[in-house]
Formats: structure tokens, sequence, C-alpha cells
């Protein structure tokens, strides 16, 4: 039994068509191939943010991190010992506008923070929009930056062993809409989140206070009733993010320009609050650990302000 094939009109038309896309997609294919590998990868490895990130110490010891250290220049200070077999919860003060203080000192090895702390194992968190962008994200864990949630947190802190300091810049945005030089304005008053999570998971309070890190940048004014301050706030209270509008210096004059003035950033690194373990905490006892971390950390700030040259009759402000 035989079988003869006989092309029809049709057939042949319908053969010359894929033929015709199957090489005009030709040159195509292989890039086609490598950005499908590259998703899917990506799309294996998307909640690696939120559980503990990726760290690479070959990038945390990047040369350029110790050009960044230098313009400004920017030191870390200890005022205890970290025990590494704790886990910490660091609340970092203020946030300025390019948090450069948490940045240089917590997420890379220009200041040496592995050889000041040794034995932990530094995080830091930031918004959760930076961290759905493909390469960057990956680019941002390997310094050490984390999702700044509840799971991501509880990722970290619930690790047994310990070694683990996760820091969270209080207060975000909201904070770097009052960064100018000579503001010490903390919007703290009513940020209890990370007071509980402590409490749940046993994690010793770190208070870290930051000398000039509202000074590196001027900010245009936004007083409360003006059109900027209600566009800022608007903007902040729909999408969790807002427009600064911040200016510093230019790279051959100093008058005008969007480059960092060069000024000293102190990065005071506190003692440690024992917290007590308590799985369900009340409100009551969150509200007492947020007096006492609000009591140590202007206690860290007084102690050392004047060696910054911040005025004698200057104090922290909570709201």
């Amino acid at each position: 039994c035989e079988f003869e094939f006989r092309p029809t009109p049709g057939s042949l038309c319908d053969a010359g068509g894929i033929d015709c896309i199957l090489s005009f997609l030709k040159p195509w294919k292989a890039d086609l191939f490598l950005l499908g590998i590259l998703y899917a990868i990506w799309y294996l490895d998307r909640d690696t943010p939120w559980q503990g990130g990726r760290q690479s110490a070959f990038i945390r010891h990047w040369t350029m991190w110790k050009y960044l250290k230098d313009y400004f220049p920017v030191s870390l200070v200890k005022t205890a010992e970290l025990d590494p077999s704790w886990n910490y919860l660091a609340g970092f003060h203020p946030h300025g506008i390019g948090v450069i203080g948490a940045f240089t000192n917590l997420c890379m090895e220009s200041m040496g923070f592995s050889s000041v702390f040794p034995g932990i194992c530094s995080h830091l968190m930031m918004l959760n929009l930076w961290l759905w962008f493909p390469f960057f994200r990956d680019y941002a864990m390997s310094v050490g930056l984390v999702s700044a949630d509840k799971e991501s947190a509880t990722h970290i802190l619930s690790r047994k062993g310990g070694s683990n300091l996760l820091s969270i810049v209080v207060g975000g945005v909201q904070v770097a809409l009052n960064a100018r030089p000579g503001a010490y304005k903390l919007v703290l008053r009513n940020r209890k989140g990370f007071i509980r999570l402590a409490l749940i998971h046993r994690a010793s309070l770190v208070p870290i206070f930051s000398f000039g890190e509202n000074d590196i940048y001027d900010q245009v004014e936004s007083s409360p009733g003006s059109w900027l301050h209600w566009f800022q706030d608007r903007l902040l209270k729909t999408t969790r993010f807002s427009i600064l509008l911040f200016y510093g210096c230019g790279v051959f004059q100093y008058s005008f320009g969007f480059m960092p003035y060069c000024w000293p950033i102190t990065t005071v690194v506190g003692k440690p609050i024992e917290v007590p373990k308590t799985p369900h905490p009340s409100q009551e006892e969150v509200d007492r650990l947020h007096q006492c971390y609000i009591r140590e950390l202007s206690n860290l700030f007084e102690a050392h302000k004047l060696k910054y040259n911040v005025p004698k009759d200057q104090h922290l402000e909570f709201c």
C-alpha cells in the first residue's frame, strides 16, 4: 500500500507562508532564546529579595566604594559590641536625601563593617518597587539590600543562630521631605511596626544616628499650605513615593548643581536594647518598648552631638 502526497495550491501557500515567517525569525531565534532563559531565571528567583537576599562579598569590596566614602568623607563609630549569637533590628535615622550613611557603612566594606562588627551580616531594607527591576535588583541584593516589608523582616529575624543585623530607615520618604541642613525632625512617634517585630522575634533593638546626613543637600522649602506641600503629600499617600526638589553643588563650582556637598557624615551605632521574646505583644508592651527606644536614641544623639558640630541647644524633634 503506497501513499502519494499531492500538494494542493493551498498547502503550498501555507508552507510558503510558514517558511517566510521562519526565515524572518531565524536571525532572532538565538536572542529570543537567551531572553527567554534570562526571564525564566528572574521568574524562578523572584522571591529572593523577600527571603534574605543574596549578598556578594566581591561587590561589597569594590574599590569604587572607597572613593564614595572619601568624597564626603563618611565614617562609622561603634559604641558597643554586637554579639554574633543574636539577631538585631536597627533603626537608622535620619533618612536624608540619599541615605548615604546607611548605604556606605552598612552595605559595603569601604568602612570595614565586617571588621568593626565581626560575625555580623548586615541587611538594609529598601522600597519594594526597586526590587522588581531585573538586573538592578540583583545589584541591590548583592550589597545587602532587601525588601522593606514584614515578610522580609520575619525571614531574616527568625533565622536560628543569630548574626544578622537588619536595618530599617524609619519614616522613609516622609522623613526625606524634611531633610535639609540643620534639620533634626524625625517621623517616629507613631512608627511602631518595627518595635512589634523586635518583640515577636526577640531581636535586640539598635538605635543608629547618622550626623551630617541631612546636610549634603538643600531642599526647596515646602511649607504647610503651599501647593508643593499639598502635591508631595498627596503623591505620598497615593503611591508611598514622592518627589524631592533638592539641589547641591556643581562639578566645577559650589553654588548650584546636583552633586552632594562634601560634608562629613558620621554614623554612630548605639548600644543594643535587650528585648524579651513576646510572640503576641500587647499594645501596652509595644508602647513601653517604643518609649524606651526613643529615649535611647535621644541619649545617643545628646552624647555625640557636640563632636559633630550640632549646637548644644539643638535636640531631636519627634512627630
